[in-house]
């Protein structure tokens, strides 16, 4: 009897074996377990006085079946990749850490969307600003290009989607991409700007090219948050000039796109809502009644990353942007970290 059980264990042993294996593939060359969540993770030089950081599912979670998608993040002025991402707030660590939040609203994302494989890159700038970056690099709109091509070389997953975010000035990393080429790449079909439509340029035909890439294909969204900056004051002064901020900004870009589309007007709470194309622009602008600053509560307390990156999409959820926070149980308790001389050149 004992003989026979011993026999049926060695039957049994590699179909269990073979099936956690499967279960475990191995990570994809060059990145780095996640010690909180199914992810892997790799760091990234891709161009000069550029950072990196690629953050994906595990391998076995890789489904081929799926779409792929990678969403590029341009960091905010003044905050790191690491600080973008998110993680928990503790005394003594800086706040930077717990006001976006992003790695945080797109697990949240990713745990109920079943049509994408969603790979999620966070890039910084050397001085943590991407206008003065590219005032240092004046074929900025071609290194551009060259740091998504070589972002994407790391990516093992084929003809993947882009998205193409960012919050303030990160903008300008977007605004120097539109500036590469006459044509925005087919590849891309969501832009998502997080108050960070700053400089808008219809001499730079950034209306035109938008216009055309949306009317080219109806699956490509254009989505811009911003508030009412123009009486924000901040110690006694007004926080942007006659002309700035991302309200007047995105009035520009309405009275640019209303020479090609008609828009419909709503409004829901405290935002109205400026839509073209069925929903496809689509231009929210938070009133702002209390005239506070609410350049980040917009991106992390009131979702703003995953409204703007879900909204048109099966797993939009109906109501805007709102607090309080939607992921906090995707939020990791440290910071991404990784020895600067492993990052992949």
């Amino acid at each position: 009897m004992r003989r026979y059980l011993f026999q049926l264990l060695f039957l049994f042993l590699p179909v269990v074996c073979g099936g956690n294996l499967s279960a475990a593939e191995p990570l994809w060359d060059g990145f780095e377990q996640s010690p909180w969540f199914a992810e892997q993770y790799q760091y990234l030089k891709p161009g000069p006085e550029v950072r990196a950081i690629i953050v994906a599912p595990r391998p076995e979670r890789i489904k081929p079946e799926r779409i792929n998608r990678v969403v590029l993040f341009a960091t905010p002025n003044g905050n790191t990749m690491e600080q973008t991402l998110g993680c928990e707030q503790k005394e003594g660590r800086d706040w930077h850490f717990n006001i976006q939040h992003i790695a945080a609203q797109h697990r949240q994302w990713q745990s109920i969307n079943q049509r994408e494989n969603l790979i999620l890159v966070c890039l910084n700038a050397k001085g943590l600003s991407w206008p003065a970056w590219r005032a240092r690099h004046p074929d900025n709109p071609r290194l551009i290009r060259d740091v998504i091509a070589g972002i994407l070389k790391q990516i093992p997953l084929k003809e993947p989607r882009l998205t193409l975010a960012c919050h303030s000035g990160g903008g300008s990393f977007l605004w120097g991409f539109l500036n590469g080429s006459d044509t925005i790449p087919p590849e891309v079909d969501r832009f998502v700007f997080l108050d960070a439509n700053y400089s808008f340029s219809t001499t730079d035909g950034h209306g035109k090219k938008f216009s055309d890439w949306l009317q080219a294909d109806k699956g490509r969204n254009l989505i811009v948050m911003a508030y009412d900056d123009r009486n924000v004051l901040f110690r006694g002064k007004k926080v942007v000039s006659p002309t700035g901020g991302t309200f007047r900004a995105t009035q520009r870009m309405r009275d640019e796109f209303e020479k090609t589309f008609t828009f419909k007007e709503s409004a829901a709470g405290d935002f109205k809502i400026a839509t073209a194309l069925e929903g496809r622009i689509r231009l929210l602008v938070h009133q702002n009644p209390r005239n506070q600053i609410l350049h980040t509560q917009l991106v992390g307390e009131m979702n703003g990353y995953l409204y703007a990156t879900t909204v048109n999409t099966a797993e939009a959820a109906e109501q805007l942007p709102v607090s309080p926070r939607s992921y906090s149980r995707w939020i990791q308790p440290e910071p991404f970290t990784m020895p600067e001389e492993k990052a992949v050149p």
